[in-house]
This record gives structure tokens, C-alpha cells and sequence, in this order.
């Protein structure tokens, strides 16, 4: 079974840079897309970004696309999110999982990491 960590959230000012990571156990990334999904206070579950299992195809909201870049290391079962020129509005709890497709539909989605929380404020 697909377990899912995240990390590497935390405080940064607006404009600042962070990189997520999701780090992967109990199966290999190889046979998984993996998705980034964030949710605010008062707010729905959005899809920020996806990558394919090989990593050749990638996707990304529209309110991110240019400021954030999806990766993933399969050797080392990782996946990640960098974070440039963030905004006040990208404060959520990020969370990664995967599924056999990439989608922004969370119930495409069948294992989810725990969150990680993005506090973007000066």
C-alpha cells in the first residue's frame, strides 16, 4: 500500500521560495502519478500540480502555472513541488496523492499524505 509524507512547509514572506517534498513507502512511484493538492481555511480541496509516472508529463493550475515546477525522483521515491514568488493566496495545507492518472479530481485520488502546512505573510 501507498503511504505518502510531506514536508517542507513553513513561513515565508511573500515572494519567497519553498519546496514541498513527498516522500513515498510501500510501493514504488514508478506505478503512480502523483498530484499536489492544497485547501485553505473556508476553502475546497484544489488541484495545484501533477506529474506523471515517468515524469514526462506534467500539469499545473492556472493560478500557479510559471511560478511552480513539479518534479520527481523515482530512484528515490520522491516527488516535489518548488515554490517561487509565492502569494498571500497560496496559503493552505499542501497535500500529495497519487493515483494511476494525473487529475485535479480528488477523488481520483485513492492515498493522501497527512499535509503540510504554507504561511505566506510578511
Amino acid at each position: 500500500q501507498l503511504r505518502l509524507v510531506e514536508s517542507g512547509g513553513g513561513l515565508v514572506r511573500p515572494g519567497g521560495s519553498l519546496r514541498l517534498s513527498c516522500a513515498a513507502s510501500g510501493l514504488d512511484l514508478d506505478y503512480t502519478a502523483i498530484g499536489w493538492f492544497r485547501q485553505a481555511p473556508g476553502k475546497e480541496r484544489e488541484g495545484v500540480s501533477c506529474i506523471s509516472k515517468t515524469g514526462g508529463s506534467t500539469k499545473y493550475a492556472d493560478s500557479v502555472q510559471g511560478r511552480f515546477t513539479i518534479s520527481r525522483d523515482n530512484a528515490d521515491n520522491v516527488v516535489y513541488l518548488q515554490m517561487n514568488s509565492l502569494k498571500p493566496e497560496d496559503a493552505a495545507v499542501y497535500y500529495c496523492a497519487g493515483a494511476p492518472q494525473c487529475s485535479f479530481w480528488p477523488y481520483d485520488f485513492g492515498s493522501w499524505g497527512q499535509g503540510t502546512q504554507v504561511f505566506v505573510s510578511s
